[in-house]
């Protein structure tokens, strides 16, 4: 059995949770750091990461696995060992806030869970601190280069995972976004440009079969019981349109149903390099 740390043995209680949410590739990663400076924030919690400082302080890097199904399992701390090291290294920690990164509310509230955390009580959205050209342009780097921004600067993470490294980028903050009256202090944050194993391979090269395959993936990390019966879809200028059917022993809300799809089509985006316009589910009960 997994030995679990409460919220008692953290440091300096009570711990109040963060998240900053938004789509796969809109720039949350680039911006995570402004965030933390805003409300003071110590901690960063992404991508399998527990970062503070820009510098990593345990976890490993979900932009390191070589495909779509460790990388989900890594970004939501699947394997005893990496969930126990992150684990340990918060029960050490001496803060008050933490900051998640997450494509979903539901997907910050599910990490925040999986390391005994408070629930998120304050949700930023990309939305809110960045305008629309400068995700579009962020979406674009994503999905036509395969490129990923992690929060830490490029000497530790070339270190670590010198074969994804790509590039540092240097953000003057002041210069970058003038409208926020947070950032008038003139200060400079380095991040580490990566290309990761998992987005190297073109969309259009994936088989109905992978995604089949990465689906099923979701759905088994959601909910054991379901199962899927098929999978179609059909690719636009937009990004893929999924109808999923599935077969499960239990009536699922509409609620349900509707946050089901946002995971599955987050976890494509984010993880299988998969632009996704919309996941529909058919569901019928055993």
């Amino acid at each position: 059995m997994k030995p679990r740390i409460m919220l008692s043995n953290i440091k300096n209680p009570p711990v109040k949770v963060y998240a900053l949410v938004g789509r796969s590739g809109t720039g949350k990663s680039f911006r995570a750091q402004l965030v933390a400076d805003k409300y003071h924030i110590p901690l960063i919690v992404d991508d399998g990461l527990l970062i503070r400082n820009d510098r990593i302080v345990a976890g490993k890097s979900a932009k390191q696995e070589q495909n779509f199904l460790t990388a989900v399992k890594r970004a939501l701390f699947q394997d005893p060992d990496h969930y126990n090291e992150v684990l340990e290294a918060l029960g050490n920690e001496k803060f008050r806030k933490i900051l998640i990164i997450g494509t979903s509310e539901k997907m910050a509230t599910k990490i925040a869970l999986r390391l005994n955390l408070p629930e998120p009580s304050q949700i930023i959205r990309i939305e809110d601190i960045a305008t629309k050209d400068e995700i579009d342009t962020a979406m674009r780097i994503r999905y036509s280069e395969g490129k990923h921004v992690i929060p830490v600067s490029p000497l530790q993470i070339t270190r670590d995972y010198p074969s994804i490294v790509y590039d540092s980028i240097r953000v003057g903050l002041q210069k970058r976004l003038p409208i926020l009256p947070f950032l008038r202090k003139a200060q400079t944050v380095e991040k580490t440009l990566v290309c990761p194993e998992f987005s190297k391979q073109e969309a259009t090269s994936i088989s109905e079969a992978a995604i089949t395959q990465m689906i099923n993936h979701c759905m088994t990390e959601y909910e054991t019981t379901m199962k899927i019966e098929k999978v179609t879809y059909v690719s636009g200028s937009e990004g893929y349109d999924l109808d999923i059917f599935i077969r499960t022993p239990d009536n699922l809300s509409g609620l349900a149903i509707v946050e089901l799809e946002e995971y599955i089509a987050d976890s494509l985006e984010k993880y299988g390099g998969i632009l996704i316009h919309k996941a529909k589910l058919h569901v019928e009960a055993w």
